[in-house]
């Protein structure tokens, strides 16, 4: 009867996660255009105008913006890539598997090959070289890019960046989430109706000791990480980021683009000490700013900042860039 009992129970969760992700899906569509690359198929809004039209968001160099762990383009979209796009072109990606992006694999969850990914698709959407603005977990994905992908990258903006190794993990219920068979067992049935319950307090912790704005897990769109293969995707990110940094920590002396790096203390999320300082005192064209009373949301709370420190940066390449050509 137990037995009984628990597979019924699981049973029922299973088709409430169903019927749950239906609706997610329904309240968050996709707003962009699909590209097929190798092992994924990514999911970019682009909010400037055509390229044969003329118009300040084609003036200059197109800006690349890349989410975090846990979250979707949209939270870089609000108010950072909307305010940057009234006189930029801002292209805003769904990593893999987050958002409306998918990945063949849930093994390609590291800074090297969501680069090679993303990288790829910036190729086929004709973008030669761009300014990327990078979020926490997408620290070391910015990184990563400038590393192994020069040529694309013309400048970094790094809000919050992951960069380092640190003590401890990323959380237990990631780990299981990221282990074969419990962690799919989970997805499908209770990390749905659970996580309606958590994700809007989850989210204000993030931002402390800035206060969430008002119906940020909606113009978020965040629910969508509770949708299974985006919670199981993001988890596999998680757990295998630290192995991750540590490989290509040692070649940041490597990175030649200009970099502006901006964090805040307390940030309690990615701590400062640990990767924006260490990262800065590494890389030979970079610029660290560090606010206090400043949060892990950056984007969020100063992004009229951010949009200051981008246009400096692109003042100073465009005409570097003109004077080598």
């Amino acid at each position: 009867m137990i037995v009984m009992s628990v597979v019924t129970a699981l049973v029922l969760l299973a088709l409430v996660t169903q019927a749950g992700v239906v609706a997610v899906q329904r309240a968050f569509p996709p707003q962009g255009e699909m590209v097929e690359v190798d092992g994924a198929r990514l999911h970019i809004v682009d909010l400037g105008p055509p390229a044969a039209e003329p118009g300040p968001r084609n003036a200059g160099l197109p800006i690349v913006m890349l989410h975090g762990a846990s979250s979707n383009l949209e939270a870089m979209r609000h108010p950072l890539g909307d305010l940057v796009a009234r006189d930029h072109r801002v292209i805003l990606v769904d990593r893999p598997g987050h958002g409306w992006s998918t990945r063949a694999r849930l093994e390609d969850s590291t800074p090297q090959v969501q680069a090679r990914m993303i990288d790829a698709a910036l190729g086929k959407l004709g973008i030669d070289r761009a300014i990327f603005v990078v979020h926490s977990w997408s620290g070391a994905l910015g990184a990563r890019l400038a590393l192994d992908h020069p040529g694309r990258v013309a400048g970094l903006v790094m809000l919050a960046p992951v960069t380092h190794p640190w003590r401890g993990g990323v959380g237990r219920y990631n780990e299981i989430i990221a282990m074969p068979l419990i962690g799919p067992l989970l997805a499908y049935t209770i990390t749905l109706p659970l996580g309606y319950f958590l994700v809007e307090p989850g989210a204000r912790s993030v931002f402390l000791p800035q206060t969430m704005p008002d119906g940020f897990v909606q113009d978020s769109a965040t629910p969508l990480l509770l949708r299974p293969r985006e919670f199981i995707a993001n988890a596999h990110d998680l757990v295998t980021l630290k192995e991750a940094v540590a490989a290509q920590a040692p070649r940041y002396g490597e990175i030649k683009a200009p970099v502006t790096i901006i964090a805040g203390e307390p940030d309690k999320t990615v701590r400062t000490n640990i990767h924006a300082r260490p990262f800065a005192a590494t890389v030979p064209n970079a610029k660290l700013i560090v606010l206090p009373d400043l949060g892990h949301m950056v984007q969020t709370a100063v992004p009229d900042l951010v949009k200051t420190e981008i246009e400096t940066m692109i003042g100073t390449i465009v005409p570097a860039q003109a004077a080598a050509d």
